[in-house]
């Protein structure tokens, strides 16, 4: 990546405050520089991130993150989908006593995933139900996960609504008919890089121009969905919470918005949702 591309982003990290409320920090991949990742965030004005929780395993090694980072990284505990069949009574249990850690913010990722059906369908409902009443049972929100299975995930999700701690649809690539559904039913929308893709991203860059702005959540889920557009890509096109601000320029475009509003709204609806201590990073020069 050239210095003057970086630098673009250390200038701009002096106006913002930004919470990249998806990331699999503990992927493989980033075992060898989690550290210097975290600090190439911070200077790009990504000073807080919540660390995704996919498999009992990796829950476990998110809220030990979150531990060792306390006030800056945070956690979520949860099955994915893919790894539905591995959920039981004992998994829940563990869930359970992780949600306890005053670095866990939220249950999941759980939902539906129709598009691989690395689970079986049924299987994935019934995780999706058990992690659902887990949430209520804890009163934490939750990080959805939905792909190829809009009717079923609405279907079990509606009537547990009214009885969350609110939830995010992360990493949303759908339409604005699905987007006011999830809308109706209490959930912000997590934008990725998704909306930087001048392929896929045509729908959910039609939908966001009806997104209000106290219901929009930024996110990479790096180290995947590394944006399209991006100038300079990094070698092995590994995405990172650094490329955070791109995304947020990308979104505020295709909302009609100010960035830096944006990222305000962004940051502010963290810290409601996920209960984050409201702490102001940003600067002003």
């Amino acid at each position: 990546m050239r210095p003057g591309f970086w630098l673009v982003f250390v200038m701009e990290a002096a106006t913002i405050d930004l919470i990249d409320i998806g990331v699999n920090l503990v992927h493989d991949s980033f075992d060898t520089d989690r550290e210097a990742l975290l600090r190439r965030a911070a200077e790009a004005g990504v000073r807080r991130c919540i660390v995704t929780g996919t498999t009992t395993e990796a829950s476990r090694a998110a809220v030990e993150l979150a531990r060792q980072h306390h006030g800056t990284l945070f956690a979520t505990a949860g099955v994915h989908p893919h790894h539905a069949e591995e959920l039981d009574a004992q998994v829940i249990v563990e869930l359970g006593r992780l949600a306890a850690h005053p670095g866990l913010c939220a249950i999941g990722e759980c939902g539906l995933d129709y598009f691989r059906n690395y689970s079986p369908a049924a299987a994935q409902r019934e995780a999706f139900i058990a992690q659902l009443e887990l949430a209520v049972a804890t009163g934490k929100p939750v990080f959805l996960h939905q792909r190829d299975a809009h009717a079923d995930f609405l279907e079990i999700l509606a009537p547990y609504a009214a009885q969350l701690a609110g939830g995010v649809a992360h990493c949303f690539t759908g339409d604005a008919q699905q987007m006011q559904a999830y809308l109706e039913l209490g959930l912000h929308i997590g934008i990725t890089g998704w909306i930087c893709d001048e392929r896929r991203g045509a729908s959910l860059q039609a939908a966001v121009e009806q997104l209000p702005l106290d219901r929009v959540l930024l996110e990479t889920d790096a180290p995947y969905l590394l944006p399209r557009d991006l100038p300079e890509k990094p070698r092995g096109r590994r995405n990172s919470p650094e490329f955070l601000p791109h995304i947020l320029k990308a979104a505020a475009r295709h909302m009609g918005c100010d960035a830096k509003a944006l990222a305000a709204a962004s940051t502010a609806n963290a810290e409601r949702l996920f209960r984050l201590p409201e702490t102001n990073f940003a600067t002003t020069g």
